[in-house]
């Protein structure tokens, strides 16, 4: 309970930042990997630095000093199982991080093909099609229902997000 271990934090959506820089205040040792995106806007292009785990970070804790990064604001638990945070491989944070600091890297999206998915961004945004390909591209087949056709769009996996089948029974 007394020794400092790496344990994953998951965070409120775009938090990941906010909730790093709070820990650093705290005092706890914490590491947000980042990467860099190219994001074009109407206007203009930014370069912007964004969460390589989109809502996760690492913190260095003992187990019994978690209270104060439970009530961070935008913390949502310790990653663990039954309830209980469960310490990462110290030796693999450090690697990521030494990695990471030589390399440029960047998420990787794991729908598989045949998965539902949401268009989050661009000119289609709010569409969902079916996930069709996924070796020289991504290619997503968008139906249109009520006129019983479809067509397939070329679409960049950064602005994909898998469609939760339990959220669409709800809504």
């Amino acid at each position: 309970m007394d020794v400092q271990l790496w344990y994953a934090i998951y965070t409120r959506a775009n938090h990941e930042k906010r909730v790093a820089a709070h820990l650093t205040h705290l005092g706890v040792e914490n590491y947000l990997p980042l990467y860099e995106a190219l994001r074009k806007w109407t206007d203009r292009r930014v370069r912007l630095q964004l969460p390589l785990f989109p809502g996760y970070l690492f913190a260095r804790t003992a187990l019994r000093e978690r209270l104060p990064i439970l009530q961070t604001p935008g913390v949502v638990r310790m990653v663990g199982a039954g309830g209980a945070p469960m310490a990462l491989d110290s030796e693999q944070v450090e690697r990521l991080r030494r990695g990471l600091a030589q390399i440029s890297a960047a998420p990787y999206l794991r729908i598989p093909v045949g998965q539902r998915v949401q268009i989050v961004a661009g000119p289609l945004k709010g569409m969902e099609g079916v996930l069709l390909r996924r070796k020289s591209g991504l290619r997503v087949v968008i139906s249109i229902e009520l006129i019983q056709r479809s067509f397939v769009a070329d679409i960049e996996s950064d602005v994909l997000s898998p469609v939760d089948k339990v959220s669409r029974l709800v809504s």
